[in-house]
């Protein structure tokens, strides 16, 4: 029986592992669909927090890891609502919750 906890350990390591994984490629994809939205706009400076909630909106819409990327974005439950907090939301999140204050 102690055989498994290392076994339990390594799986447990590795879904953590591919998790980050497949929340960094959806990050990726919405970086790259901001740059190109920039691009389109004609390198006009200014609507960068605009630029990536539209394109965290477009990538999220089309992507089955929505989910799993938007529950990493989340704050801890323990902590509270705070202008700390609001660092671990998406951009989105973040105008969305700084408009209620």
């Amino acid at each position: 029986m102690g055989n498994q906890q290392p076994t339990v350990l390594t799986s447990e390591v590795r879904r953590q592992k591919q998790q980050a994984l497949m929340i960094e490629l959806v990050e990726r994809k919405i970086r790259a669909r901001a740059q190109q939205i920039y691009e389109e706009r004609g390198h006009v400076d200014g609507f960068d927090v605009a630029d990536w909630v539209q394109a965290e909106s477009e990538v999220l819409e089309k992507s089955i890891l929505a989910p799993l990327y938007r529950r990493s974005r989340q704050p801890r439950q323990s902590e509270e609502l705070s202008c700390g907090a609001l660092a671990g939301l998406t951009t989105s999140d973040a105008v969305v919750a700084e408009s209620r204050t």
